[in-house]
């Protein structure tokens, strides 16, 4: 089974949060996936750094960036900053990049899958018994511990995750 996931990492401790889905991420299950992390969190990061994605970036305009419809109405209702990484940067991504290998070689490999719900629980339970509760390689610190101080600047999250409606989109067919 092929299966998609958001990572999302916490700068100082390397918090990991990771989130699966069954079919590509589009902008709205982005959105969904951030207000899930938001939840595991306890809170919302002032800033949030980004790879060039398409699922968040309609397109780049001599350094402005536009944003999609659905993530700029969710930057602009939870009010934190958006910063996206030059194409081609590994000093700015290489975190995240570490966490999407790690998941996928740490977590994923060998795993048998029964059900997306079911893949979900387990890396809720992973994240905190492996890849937050133990020391990270780089730091050599617990990231849980070294969180408990982070979070105290993040700022609070009081909204609720709601999965997106899967609607069919209306197509023109021509004879």
């Amino acid at each position: 089974i092929k299966v998609y996931f958001f990572a999302m990492v916490m700068s100082r401790s390397r918090k990991k949060y990771v989130y699966f889905s069954l079919s590509p991420f589009t902008t709205d299950m982005a959105v969904y996936a951030h207000e899930k992390a938001f939840e595991y969190y306890g809170g919302k990061p002032k800033r949030i750094i980004y790879d060039q994605d398409a699922v968040l970036l309609h397109s780049e305009n001599m350094g402005d960036y536009i944003l999609t419809k659905s993530f700029n109405a969710f930057v602009n209702q939870e009010h934190f900053d958006v910063i996206f990484c030059r194409k081609s940067d590994p000093e700015t991504k290489g975190k995240i990049e570490n966490v999407v290998k790690y998941v996928k070689y740490n977590f994923l490999r060998g795993r048998i899958f029964m059900s997306l719900s079911g893949l979900n629980e387990e890396a809720v339970r992973w994240l905190s018994r492996t890849a937050n509760g133990l020391p990270h390689s780089t730091t050599r610190l617990i990231p849980d511990d070294v969180f408990m101080t982070e979070k105290e600047y993040l700022k609070p999250y009081t909204g609720e995750a709601k999965m997106p409606e899967r609607s069919m989109q209306e197509y023109t067919v021509h004879k």
